[in-house]
């Protein structure tokens, strides 16, 4: 293959120290986490900051993102950054819930669109964690075409996540109809010990590759609740014409392995290199999803 893949690298999520004492928290450990991994290779960068993922009013900051991102801009200016957006909120308006994607999306960072309702936390040992949604998480279809309306209207790109097949329908047939931005990357999320969505095998690939092909959008593949280069999804996905997601967010080897954010990048790093596809550099990544540089 003579191939550029692009690496996400999302650095948290809700892990936490206890879980990995390599994670990073801290708008400053964020930030030097993110250089690193993109010093090394990865092209795109997620993260949560320190508010809880399933608040009760679903209002993020802005101001611990910017702390972290300033950095990472400056030595990097055309690196993809995104947020998260809150869970568990009810009877919040998009617009509160989304409020700090819209500003970052402003400042010329990508925005977050996740078009769809889906229940998480529930592990295949039958357990739900405390840190778990007790509802589902939930947009609907006019917060969805909310969620990539704005982003047009600020000339923003959006990473799309789809963790169930009615997510990637939806945003298809938005899609159909001219209303998802340009430069959108569609991220197919698999779930291993979380008991959602597709698990990661060749047979879940293909049904999500079936329905997405005649769109031409980009890809990327993750396994939350696991290791997708472990998994051999990693490889599939690139041989397949895909991009790759690794991260302390999304890992677990059901072990108890606690590796590096660069340590996951490295594995990424070896797929590519096992089977002749190069990183995309931010700036690539953006010519190949045709994204302007970073304003």
């Amino acid at each position: 293959m003579d191939t550029a893949v692009i690496l996400e690298v999302a650095l948290n999520g809700t892990t936490t120290r206890e879980r990995n004492p390599h994670v990073p928290r801290t708008p400053a450990e964020v930030a030097e986490q993110a250089v690193d991994v993109l010093d090394a290779g990865a092209a795109i960068v997620h993260h949560h900051n320190d508010e809880p993922m399933f608040t009760v009013d679903g209002v993020h900051a802005v101001e611990p993102y910017l702390a972290a991102w300033d950095p990472v801009v400056a030595a990097h200016p055309d690196a993809l950054l995104y947020p998260t957006m809150a869970a568990g909120a009810r009877d919040i308006p998009v617009t509160r819930r989304w409020a700090h994607v819209e500003e970052l999306g402003r400042r010329g960072h990508m925005t977050l669109v996740d078009p769809g309702s889906v229940n998480v936390g529930l592990l295949d040992d039958g357990t739900c964690p405390d840190a778990a949604a007790p509802e589902p998480y939930q947009n609907s279809f006019a917060d969805t075409e909310y969620m990539f309306a704005r982003t047009a209207e600020l000339g923003a790109t959006p990473s799309i996540s789809i963790f169930e097949p009615g997510f990637l329908r939806t945003t298809l047939t938005l899609h159909r109809h001219g209303r998802v931005p340009p430069g959108a990357i569609v991220k197919l999320y698999f779930a291993d010990r979380l008991q959602f969505g597709l698990p990661p095998t060749p047979a879940a690939l293909e049904a999500y590759l079936e329905l997405l092909e005649p769109s031409g959008l980009p890809w990327s593949v993750a396994v939350l609740g696991g290791d997708v280069v472990a998994s051999g999804l990693a490889e599939l996905a690139v041989r397949r014409g895909g991009h790759l997601r690794v991260g302390l967010e999304d890992f677990d080897d059901g072990r108890g392995t606690a590796p590096s954010n660069r340590e996951l990048l490295d594995g990424a790093l070896g797929v590519l290199d096992r089977v002749g596809a190069t990183p995309a550099s931010p700036t690539a990544a953006r010519d190949i999803l045709g994204i302007r540089p970073h304003r």
